[in-house]
């Protein structure tokens, strides 16, 4: 596991009409500031990778689909430096996982459906503080 990211397990609440799935109460001990949300989308197969915040906090649940959500620590002050976390994630596997600055990330759609990726950022989007690289 890398260091400083936290995985919260996610209550899902159902009944006879449907499902109610949390994600992030701002009484949790991961919730730092609303930035903003939003939903990303990812086909069976494709890959949106890698990407590093330098201020953002990360908070991806995914209430639809599965991912398989790669991380990557390269803090150079990190005790977890150069180490990879893979973790899947979608209904049967309800997790919130929080990512701080620092970490590079990226996630395939797994699965035969487009998979729905919430996150609940810190910050509003800032294309001044985020990195990328090819996924290959």
């Amino acid at each position: 596991m890398i260091h400083d990211v936290v995985i919260t397990p996610l209550r899902q609440i159902s009944d006879t009409r449907g499902q109610v799935m949390h994600m992030l109460r701002r009484d949790w001990p991961v919730f730092k500031e609303f930035g903003e949300i939003y939903f990303s989308t990812v086909h069976p197969g494709a890959v949106k990778a890698w990407h590093f915040h330098t201020v953002m906090t990360l908070n991806y649940a995914v209430p639809v689909g599965y991912i398989r959500f790669v991380l990557f620590d390269d803090r150079a002050a990190s005790p977890t430096r150069g180490q990879i976390q893979e973790i899947l994630m979608g209904p049967e596997h309800y997790i919130l996982v929080t990512v701080p600055p620092g970490i590079w990330s990226g996630f395939k759609g797994m699965g035969t459906a487009t998979s729905l990726v919430a996150n609940c950022a810190s910050i509003p989007h800032d294309p001044e503080e985020i990195a990328r690289r090819d996924p290959f």
